[in-house]
């Protein structure tokens, strides 16, 4: 999934959505999408042309739907390469203490969360170490 800007990610999205719905044939990327919004149902709604520019504000207490399905391609992604190295090692361990795989994935992606946002505010690449930490602190709860 190769964009280049907010809009295109969106368009993507509602793009693969409906091509799901109209039962056309997805190229494999689109099916892993797939997978992913299946697990969202409260976003079907929000997957229209209309949301393509809207903000979504957490201090309002939104959610944006577009970020959260594109933080849990990041941690597909990531899964499929163990990068940062270690993490698919880390998943599977926290399988085990997590029946519930999506509860276990939005656990993780919060650690993701928090790595950007520290990356952020110390205008600085995020930190692999700092990261999976976060996912060994899971293992420890």
């Amino acid at each position: 999934m190769f964009v280049q800007n907010r809009s295109e990610s969106r368009q993507f999205f509602i793009a693969v959505w409906q091509k799901y719905q109209q039962q056309q044939p997805l190229e494999p990327l689109e099916e892993i999408i797939v997978e992913v919004l299946l697990q969202h149902p409260e976003y079907h709604h929000l997957l229209t042309e209309d949301n393509i520019d809207r903000d979504f504000l957490p201090e309002l207490g939104e959610t944006n739907p577009f970020l959260h399905l594109s933080l849990h391609l990041a941690l597909q992604e990531q899964m499929s390469t163990d990068r940062p190295v270690g993490i698919r090692d880390l998943y599977h361990q926290l399988r085990f203490k997590f029946q519930d795989t999506h509860d276990l994935e939005h656990r993780i992606l919060n650690c993701l969360v928090e790595s950007l946002w520290n990356a952020q505010q110390k205008n600085s690449a995020p930190s692999d170490i700092d990261y999976l930490n976060c996912l060994r602190q899971l293992l420890r709860r």
